[in-house]
């Protein structure tokens, strides 16, 4: 009786011995024994070519360049389109997480939806990487432990082309605005420049998300008398309501200018620069600015058929970052993940000495353009005239400036 008692002990320590070192090797790896890399986007509506594949193509070129296998087990990459319906993207993020093992969200144009995802992945300990929304919200009273806000925002879409028309006299604003959270923070962010710049505020409306007649709103900004009409919209709104602008020959008299303040290279590519000529931008990449980021760009366009937006260098920029991360902490747990991310700096041919603050903000130097005339330009793609590098000290808010409560923890 003795001797099986004390068999039966034994089994009973090997047994929770084994169960102790299997949890010890489940923490110190990775969960499904895979790292699974959600981009999650439009993929077939106004925003689908700033991001859309192409954001998916970005992130495979960065899991590519790690073998498509970190510490030894493999990386996969699904897609989804979340239609710019903050219900569906918030579905489809949680069932990724609760029930297809998506350790890592990537992406997510659309601040409506990607503030609906944001609260999911707070909730649920896992990473999210920003490339397409633009409020600055995200890493300001929304922002999270896990969120990581990374090519851009409205705050510095407004430092950058706000600032730069007000200095060159265009000291009247009237705004045509996305009526959703993103038109509303970029109006908000760049009316708030325009007046630190001593400009002034004529009016604004709001237009649906996906307009396609925007006669009526470019009169209002036409009879308001304003030197600067700022759009405050992004991808196919921009598209229309420039090309109508056009039409309308609201810039004709040369008493009112156009502002994109929120253009992107695949906006300028549909648009044909005879019709975008002149537009002045803010963006965190341009193709064609150094040898490093021509040399991503070419085999970005050999895979995609396109040169890259910045949303989708970002994608990668993010998504590599994030695989160092894991590398470096070896877990995938979203937590560590993101303690180790804000320890690194970000060096690869989206950005030089990216810092990442305790807001998951990405601090980067941002770029003031111009858009060439058809005479200027040398070719497919060669869209943009660089004006001037806007430091990323500049470009973005402090910590505390940005209202995210987790700057005092």
């Amino acid at each position: 009786m003795n001797a099986r008692l004390l068999a039966g002990a034994a089994l009973t320590a090997l047994t929770i011995g084994a169960a102790l070192t299997a949890g010890s090797a489940s923490a110190q790896g990775l969960s499904g024994d895979m790292v699974k890399i959600g981009v999650l986007n439009d993929r077939s509506g106004l925003y689908a070519d700033l991001g859309g594949e192409g954001s998916a193509v970005a992130a495979r070129m960065a899991a590519e360049e790690f073998g498509n296998k970190i510490l030894g087990k493999p990386i996969q990459i699904v897609t989804a389109d979340h239609q710019n319906k903050p219900d569906i993207g918030s579905n489809i993020a949680r069932q990724w997480i609760d029930q297809d093992g998506v350790d890592v969200i990537v992406d997510v144009p659309n601040s409506g939806v990607a503030l609906a995802v944001q609260e999911v992945t707070r909730d649920k300990k896992k990473i999210f990487l920003m490339e397409g929304p633009a409020t600055s919200r995200l890493s300001g009273d929304a922002c999270s432990p896990t969120g990581f806000h990374w090519a851009y925002d409205t705050h510095a879409l407004a430092v950058g082309t706000g600032r730069a028309m007000v200095q060159e006299g265009g000291d009247s604003w009237y705004f045509l605005t996305a009526d959703y959270a993103f038109g509303h923070q970029l109006e908000a962010d760049t009316a708030a420049e325009v007046k630190k710049a001593g400009g002034k505020l004529v009016g604004a409306v709001r237009h649906p998300l996906n307009t396609s007649d925007f006669s009526s709103f470019l009169l209002q900004a036409q009879s308001s008398g304003a030197k600067i009409v700022a759009l405050a919209n992004a991808g196919g709104d921009t598209i229309t309501s420039i090309k109508q602008a056009s039409e309308f020959g609201l810039t004709q008299s040369g008493k009112q200018k156009l502002a994109g303040l929120l253009l992107f290279i695949s906006d300028v590519h549909a648009l044909g620069l005879s019709v975008a000529q002149d537009l002045v931008l803010t963006t965190g990449f341009y193709w064609d600015m150094d040898d490093e980021k021509r040399a991503w760009s070419k085999k970005f366009f050999d895979k995609f058929g396109k040169m890259p937006t910045m949303v989708q260098a970002g994608s990668y920029s993010a998504v590599r970052h994030y695989l160092k991360a894991i590398e470096a902490a070896g877990v995938d747990d979203g937590p560590t993940v993101a303690a180790k991310m804000k320890e690194m700096p970000v060096n690869d041919m989206f950005a030089k000495n990216g810092k990442i603050l305790a807001n998951g903000r990405m601090v980067h130097d941002m770029y003031l353009a111009r858009v060439k005339k058809p005479s200027e330009s040398k070719g497919p793609w060669d869209y943009y005239q660089i004006l001037r590098t806007i430091p990323g000290a500049e470009a973005f808010a402090t910590v505390e400036e940005s209202g995210c409560k987790l700057a005092a923890k």
